[in-house]
């Protein structure tokens, strides 16, 4: 690993500055579990890396009632293991507890895991499904962007220069909604998906028709993908398995997916049409029980 200067910034505004100052040579650490790992195989050489724990505004985990706050220096183990988290937004459970060990994701942070913006991540496509928006500040002041714009490309986002995330913000439930998260791997656990998938779904008053609904796609193209069209195709309709096998077509054809050590084009396409349905199932059984 290079030489590098290591800082503590303990406030947000000590932190841009030093952004502001250093541009493209500062990086901010929120896990590590990604940077650390990038530095070792010199992926990655920043000059300056800014420990982004120490940062109040970075560490707020907060529910209230128009829905929840995730700082980007947020352990995934902070959010699966607070109850109520875990009654309202289950999906985020579903992600954040399978990524690498407990060690890990005492660690490893749902911003880290949008800022690395991999093709493949987990948390990413529950944040797309849950309607989650990206909340920015740099030189220019604060905006907000829908994560599923938030990544352009492996390992690239929209952040502008000296630019950081803040906190993301996922909405409060909808009445008769539920979402769920899952993937497929070659291993057990602590591995990366060949695909992964996550759906959200609102249903009507008697939970037989579908209202609305949000689909997305990881690991099957440049960027986590939101198929808007898949989730689109069940508005109004009612809840049944070939309404459900639509979507999981429209998916499919709408993932951009490549041959690798994982897996090859064909089979991620098949299983972005699987997943989507799974996804879709436990979204409708979770409505169904009250989001749980």
């Amino acid at each position: 690993m290079h030489d590098f200067q290591f800082v503590t910034p303990g406030t947000l505004n000590e932190a841009l500055k030093l952004l502001a100052k250093h541009g493209a040579s500062a990086q901010l650490l929120a896990g590590g579990t990604d940077l650390i790992v990038k530095m070792r195989v010199r992926h990655a050489r920043p000059d300056l890396v800014l420990d982004a724990k120490h940062i109040p505004e970075l560490n707020v985990l907060k529910l209230d009632g128009t829905g929840l706050t995730i700082g980007a220096a947020v352990s995934c183990r902070s959010i699966y293991l607070d109850e109520r988290i875990a009654a309202r937004y289950p999906a985020l459970v579903d992600c954040t507890a399978l990524i690498g060990g407990i060690q890990i994701q005492g660690r490893a942070t749902v911003g880290g895991n949008l800022c690395n913006a991999a093709p493949s991540a987990d948390t990413i496509p529950a944040l797309i499904a849950l309607g989650a928006m990206a909340h920015l500040r740099g030189p220019k002041g604060k905006r907000q962007l829908p994560v599923e714009k938030f990544c352009l490309g492996p390992g690239k986002t929209a952040l502008r220069k000296g630019e950081m995330l803040i906190h993301v913000r996922i909405p409060k439930p909808a009445k008769n909604s539920g979402a769920f998260f899952l993937r497929f791997i070659p291993r057990n656990e602590m591995d990366i998906a060949v695909v992964n998938a996550a759906a959200a779904v609102v249903l009507d008053a008697r939970k037989t028709k579908f209202i609305s609904a949000r689909i997305a796609i990881g690991a099957a193209a440049p960027t986590p993908l939101y198929v808007e069209d898949a989730g689109a195709v069940l508005a109004d309709e009612p809840v049944s398995e070939n309404m459900i096998a639509e979507a999981a077509r429209i998916a499919s054809d709408a993932v951009r997916p490549i041959t690798d050590m994982r897996g090859t084009i064909e089979q991620r396409r098949d299983l972005a049409a699987v997943l989507t349905a799974r996804a879709l199932r436990g979204a409708i059984d979770r409505a169904k029980r009250g989001n749980r």
